[in-house]
Parts: C-alpha cells; structure tokens; sequence
C-alpha cells in the first residue's frame, strides 16, 4: 500500500490557499507550523484559536459579533460562536474576488439547454425569490422544500430560503412518493418547490403524480410552486391551487437583505439514508456549515476565484450542499443534472472540457465503472485545465488511484475523501501540502480529531480500529428535528464512547496520519479473529471482469464457529455463474486476502439492493438472511432498486438450514 503518485511542488506554500493561511497565521497570530502534521495537531488542541482563526482568516461577516469561540466543549452539545448573529447565504453571495458580470454558476442539463448565470444574475434571482417567499408568508424558522433536481433554480431557492431564516430541505425528484413523504412529514413545511419531471439521458420521466402525491400527504403546505422544467411552455400545467416559479421570482422593488440569526440557527435539514425506520432529519446550522465548507474548499481543496467546480451528485445526497458554498470561496460551480452515464461512461469528462473544470468531483463507484470499461478520459477530452479530482461515495482502492494517474492526468491532486451526512463534510480527505499514496487517503482534515479505537476502547496507529471524533466540529448536527431532550441525536452517535462521536466505520491511521477505511462497522468480515471490511472484499472480486457488482455478508455462529460467508454477484449481461467461475473467485479472494475469506457460498443475483444515494445495502441484506421481513429489514422508499431485496428473500426462505 501506498506508491507516490503525486507529489506536492517545492513553491506550494506559495501557490497553494492553504499555503497563504499558514503565512497568515505566522504574520498575525505569531504561529509557524513546519509542516501539515504540526498544523494539524494545533487545530484539534487548541480549538478555540484554530475555528476562531477560520472566521478571521475569512472574514465572517457577521451582524453581531461572538462573545466567545466555543463554549461548552462537551459532546453533544457544544456550543460554537456563542452571542453571533449572521446569515449563510450573506456570506456566501460575497462570492470573494468575483465581480458582478463573472459566471458564478455554469448549470448543464440533459433536459434543457446550459444555463450561465454571473454574480450579479445570481444575486438579482435571490433577491426576486426571498421576496417571492415574504409574499408567500415565510419568515424565519418556516421549511421550504424543493422537489428538484441539480439546476440553478434549487441553488437560488437555497439561497432565498436561507437569506430569510427560513429552513431548507431538498429531495431529489427520483425519489419516490414514500421516500419523500417520510422525510418531509417530520418537518411539516411551508412551501413546497417542484419540477414536473426531468429527462435521464433521453428518457423523459414525468413527476407530475408524484408532486400531486406529495402535496396531499403534507398538510402543513400553503403554497406550491411549480417549475415546469421537463415541459417548458408547460405554465397552463400549473394547477389552480398553485402558482409557476416565474410568478415566485417576479420582478419586485425589494432589496436582497439577510436576516441575522444565531450561529446554530437550522439552515437546512439533510437525511441518514434511512434503510430502516424513518430516516433521520439532521439539522445543521448556519454558522457550522460555513466555517466547515470555507475550511475545506479553501484550505483543502485549495479552491478560488479561477476554479470551476464540479461534483457530480443530486440533490439528495450532501455533497449537493457541499457543491453549491463553492461561491463562498470565489469558485464557480459546474452544476449537471441527468444520466452520467449517456451516452456513455464519457459524459461527465467531456463536460469538464466544455466547462473548463479544474476540480472534478465524483464517487468511486463511478471512476471504478470508467476503468472497468477501459475508458482513457484524457484521449477523449481536453481535461489540461484539471488540476483536482474528488473521490467520496465509497473506498477508493489503490487501482482506482493508478487509473486516475494512467489515464485523466499525471499533474493533478486526486483527493479521496469521507466524512457524512452528519457532519456535511468530509473529516478525512486530501490536502495540497502532502503527497498522493495508491489506496490511502491523505490526512485527517484540519479541526477533526479523528482516531482510530480498538474493541476496548482505546486509540491505536497502524491497525484497524473504530472510527471516531474526540473533540467536536462547528458542522457537526445542531441535532435533530423534533427530538427536543437530543436522545436521538445522542444515541445515534455517542451511545458506544459517552462524549465521543463514533461514526460507524472501520480506518486505519499509519504513523503518517494516512487513512485508509475499509468499510461499515455494522458490516465487518469477522473469521477466524481476522477482521476486514467490506470494501477490500469488493475490490477483489469486482475487479473480476465477469463481476459487474457483489455484496458480502458473514451470518456469525450463535455458538462460537467460524459462522457463513455469503457471497452474491451481479454477473456481466449474459454470463451464468458456473463452476469454474466459482473457483476463480475463490483463487483471487485467497491470493488477494486470506484463505479465510473464501466464501462459504456465492450465488448469482440480478442486482445489489442500493439507496438513492449509490450505497450498498449489506446489513439490511444480512437481517433479510436471518429471517428478518423484507418490510422490516429496509425502508423501500429509500431504496434505488427495492426490488432486488426479494430475491434475498426468496433465497432465506428456501435454502436449507445449515
């Protein structure tokens, strides 16, 4: 583990945000740090003065300033910026170092033509909907939510929303009915956005029932605004009850203004994937959310006013929110909505040349999908203005880091990345100052005490361990909706290590704070005392030509055995699982891993269940094999494909009991 692939240049301290900062910190706070370790340490020590120097170092703008950095320092329920009012989206319309005609958001679409909007066109549409909103009746504390997908309209609603102390909540429109409602009951929103439909590659998909669905299920709705974006000169569809997103932005004489609110105020309401029982409303706050993203964007991603960019995601996923504080640190933001993958795995490469992206954001699942396909992006785009590729979603093994270095480009930082929707961040990513390793994410972030726990408890380096955060983070929940004692909140997290957030998966730190995770905790391969996450086993055999996608569960021996390994594969259109295929699985699972981790059992499936969001479903699978109900085992709505659970199901049912 762990050739260099990319190492930093001699002047990066010179070229670098993250660079400048340390100058800054030299110049006016009298610290000088040799090197990103020694810096890092400082910021989870003393974090008071590191989070106070985030707010300087970028100047906050703030109505009220904070009578202190951090109050209560135990978790949960630290308190950051006691005393300071200021406004999210105030910060991050400032957009630093753009002037009124750059292009702030670059949006394609495979529903409609681009759209380009430049600072002062984004402004101007903010300034139009929060005063569309104030005639709807919001103020602060009301929810707004938007059924739509990645376009400039759903950025500018954010925005609207967030400027009046109004709270915001997206479901992106491939959600089903279910999905939504179970979201959005627990809020009771006030306003309601929703396209009627989008195209996926050349599929148009019509959401017009579904929008009708969702408005009869949610009582607390006075108002619903439609954005007739499949069926553009679709106004007369707009129905009698409603009124169309051109009336919400009509031309007003009301000046933008932002309303101060407490650093904690909720600014939007994100959602655990929710494969069992409802899923849970995480608030996050205004405050938290900008000091975290200005943190990471600036002084990690090293992002600007000459950046484009680019993550590809919905807006159903939290690296949706991520994207779009691009314009708090000057950069533009590439926006794409539709089928990454049409007319072919090619797509998004060709969109960063016709963009001019210079951080590419994505999962690793899909850069996964473009080597398997044998995609060379830099032979089919001109990707020179690249000099950033973002990896979250899932591990990103040591062949996915060559592929990126082989075939996109041999000059640019890739950047692995974990974190959640918890935090709407990542706590574990890449950083200019430090080398590239095949397989290994580079470093904890700054302000992120993260650890790696044994089984009894206590830190340990080099070996695997429970992932945890001892000491909090400004991003970390304001709590959740309508838990008001925080037990929810409480034992969602710090239920294992009272006062510490245990996140849920299994990393590894090496002596040069490298990390390498290796999958849920919930979800670990446990044989024989040898334990190993999922992700290694899936880097095995996906890497398998015949293997287009698996899932791996290990049913533990009531009485001490080895207990079962199961395997199940989705197998290339056309192939049957045999004999001989069999056996190669088991020879490079040997050769690869352990003898230990040779399945028990691997069987052919047609698909791996997997929420909305890509993520593989391996312990609702597991309780379906140990005769837990489907309805039981996952909540459908949150599913991609719920489907694919009944052949698990089928499968517990008839196989003999061993």
């Amino acid at each position: 583990m762990g050739d260099v692939l990319w190492t930093p240049p001699a002047d990066v301290r010179e070229r670098s945000r993250i660079g400048g900062y340390l100058r800054w910190l030299r110049e006016h706070r009298g610290l000088d740090f040799a090197d990103y370790d020694a810096l890092w340490q400082w910021s989870v020590t003393d974090l008071a003065a590191f989070w106070r120097s985030i707010w300087d170092y970028f100047a906050v703008v703030a109505h009220t300033p904070p009578t202190a950095t951090l109050g209560d320092t135990a978790m949960p329920g630290a308190r950051w910026f006691p005393g300071a009012t200021l406004n999210y989206a105030e910060n991050v319309l400032r957009m630093p170092g753009r002037a009124d005609d750059d292009p702030v958001v670059v949006a394609h679409s495979q529903t409609r033509p681009p759209v380009t909007l430049t600072a002062a066109e984004l402004r101007e549409q903010v300034r139009r909907v929060a005063a569309g909103l104030r005639r709807l009746g919001v103020v602060a504390g009301d929810r707004v939510a938007a059924y739509a997908p990645n376009v400039p309209e759903t950025y500018v609603l954010l925005l609207a929303t967030s400027s009046l102390g109004a709270v915001f909540s997206s479901c992106a429109p491939e959600f089903g009915t279910r999905s939504v409602v179970d979201r959005w009951q627990q809020i009771a929103p006030k306003v309601l956005v929703a396209v009627d439909g989008y195209r996926y590659g050349d599929k148009p998909v019509d959401r017009r029932a579904e929008v009708a669905a969702i408005r009869a299920a949610l009582p607390s709705l006075t108002n619903t605004v439609h954005v007739p974006y499949l069926h553009p000169t679709g106004s007369a569809d707009v129905p009698q009850d409603g009124l169309s997103w051109a009336e919400l932005a009509a031309e007003t004489d009301e000046p933008l203004t932002f309303t101060p609110v407490p650093f904690d105020h909720p600014l939007y309401v994100l959602y655990s994937s929710g494969t069992t029982g409802l899923p849970k409303p995480i608030v996050h706050g205004h405050g938290g959310i900008l000091l975290e993203h200005l943190k990471m964007l600036a002084l990690h991603h090293d992002l600007g006013p000459a950046d484009r960019f680019f993550w590809f995601t919905t807006t159903g996923w939290m690296m949706w929110n991520f994207l779009v504080s691009g314009p708090a640190v000057g950069a533009t933001i590439v926006l794409f909505d539709g089928n990454p993958g049409h007319p072919d795995l090619g797509a998004l490469w060709r969109l960063a040349e016709e963009t001019g992206t210079t951080y590419f954001g994505t999962s690793a699942p899909f850069l996964l999908a473009c080597r398997k396909s044998g995609l060379v992006p830099k032979q089919i785009a001109d990707l020179s203005a690249l000099r950033g590729v973002g990896s979250t979603g899932a591990p990103l093994p040591a062949e996915g880091f060559t592929w990126v270095y082989d075939t996109v480009g041999t000059d640019l930082q890739l950047q692995s990345l974990s974190g959640g929707t918890d935090v709407c961040t990542g706590f574990v990513g890449g950083v200019p100052l430090l080398p590239v390793h095949a397989g290994e994410i580079t470093c904890r972030a700054l302000g992120a005490k993260v650890e790696a726990r044994s089984s009894d408890g206590t830190p340990v380096l080099g070996e695997l361990g429970e992932l945890v955060i001892t000491a909090p983070m400004p991003s970390m929940p304001v709590g959740f909706w309508n838990d008001p004692d925080g037990s929810r909140y409480a034992e969602a997290y710090f239920d294992v290590y009272p006062g510490v957030w245990r996140h849920g998966d299994w990393i590894t730190i090496n002596e040069r704070g490298g990390c390498v995770i290796t999958g849920r905790s919930d979800a670990t391969l446990n044989r024989g005392g040898v334990r190993l996450g999922t992700a290694e086993f899936y880097s095995v055999v996906e890497g398998l030509d015949e293997v287009v996608d698996s899932v791996v569960v290990h049913l533990e021996d009531d009485e001490g055995g080895a207990g079962e390994l199961l395997l199940f594969v989705v197998l290339a259109e056309g192939l049957e699982l045999d004999d001989a295929l069999r056996k190669k699985i088991a020879r490079e699972l040997r050769t690869a891993l352990s003898p230990r981790h040779i399945p028990d059992e691997i069987h052919q499936v047609r698909a791996v269940p997997r929420t909305l969001s890509s993520k593989k479903l391996e312990v609702p699978v597991k309780k379906i094999l140990t005769g837990t109900p489907v309805e039981s085992a996952a909540a459908k709505g949150a599913l991609a494909n719920p489907e694919s659970l009944t052949a698990f199901a089928t499968f517990a049912q008839t196989r003999p009991t061993p």
